[in-house]
């Protein structure tokens, strides 16, 4: 299977922030609205996803957010198979970072994502809903 036959969408965009409040009150005033609330136990990290329409923002609070313009830190491509996507990436020389997939307890069954960088290191993740 090639990625463009596994590939659904974009999933979401990673933001990070210093004051997860602040970033879920600024949303909402753009009409965002909490698709799911949750901690990230592993990182401990407060998360939020914020949806409008069909973009979704992942916001998560790490106190380590740099602030500054081209502060997003990833994009999340939405596919079929996380086990799929990962061996083409592997199969075709692009899992730059070393990465494997893990598993979030996000949503209803959970979440298995993968991310590797692109030629300007930017973050790209793939990731399945389970």
């Amino acid at each position: 299977m090639t990625l463009s036959e596994n590939f659904r969408g974009l999933q979401h965009i990673g933001i990070p922030t210093n004051d997860i409040e602040q970033t879920i009150s600024f949303y909402s005033k753009l009409g965002f609205e909490i698709a799911l609330r949750t901690v990230n136990q592993d990182a401990a990290e407060q998360v939020a996803f914020l949806k409008l329409g069909n973009l979704m923002i992942e916001t998560y609070e790490n106190n380590a957010a740099a602030l500054c313009i081209g502060a997003i830190n990833h994009i999340a491509i939405d596919v079929n198979s996380i086990d799929e996507a990962f061996d083409f990436i592997n199969e075709n020389g692009l899992n730059n970072t070393s990465d494997v997939i893990h598993f979030l307890p996000f949503w209803k069954n959970g979440v298995k994502f993968f991310t590797i960088e692109g030629p300007n290191l930017e973050r790209i993740e793939f990731s399945q809903y389970l």
